[in-house]
């Protein structure tokens, strides 16, 4: 007679091999993976989170708005800080933030005319969704502005 030998010892052996192989090849692969953080100090950021709220109501109480807008026929983003403020001394930074590739982010100093107007350079910024951000002091006053902006490609 024949015997059949079991093959339940075995099987469970693969089985547990098997799990064990899946899982040291999950962390292997996610270790590999490239994060890219929108921002390498985030946390310092989130910690000055209060200062920005301020910011942002503050601009948002002004008796006018600050506006961001861009024009496609000349590819330039123009920038207009509220008219109350044109007059006065401003310092502050206008940066391009790209969500979907942080490598293409810049800043530009901002720099108004008497009417409180920038125009900044579109041409070589890739078509898109881009934010802009604002942030600028007038008479010791921050104000922040915070908007969305889609840059068309060049059209022949």
């Amino acid at each position: 007679m024949k015997s059949s030998r079991n093959l339940w010892p075995v099987g469970i052996i693969v089985t547990f091999a098997l799990f064990f192989a899946g899982t040291v090849g999950l962390v292997v692969m996610a270790c590999t993976q490239k994060v890219d953080l929108v921002s390498a100090d985030y946390y310092e950021q989130e910690l000055k989170f209060q200062g920005q709220i301020d910011r942002v109501e503050r601009t948002r109480h002004a008796a006018t708005q600050a506006t961001v807008a861009y024009d496609a026929a000349t590819r330039c983003i123009i920038v207009a800080l509220p008219a109350e403020q044109a007059g006065h001394e401003v310092s502050g930074r206008i940066e391009l933030y790209r969500p979907s590739a942080s490598g293409l982010d810049h800043a530009v100093k901002l720099e108004p005319d008497s009417k409180g107007v920038q125009r900044v350079d579109a041409a070589g910024m890739s078509p898109g969704l881009w934010k802009v951000r604002v942030s600028w002091t007038v008479e010791h006053q921050d104000y922040f502005l915070d908007q969305k902006m889609v840059v068309v490609a060049k059209t022949s």
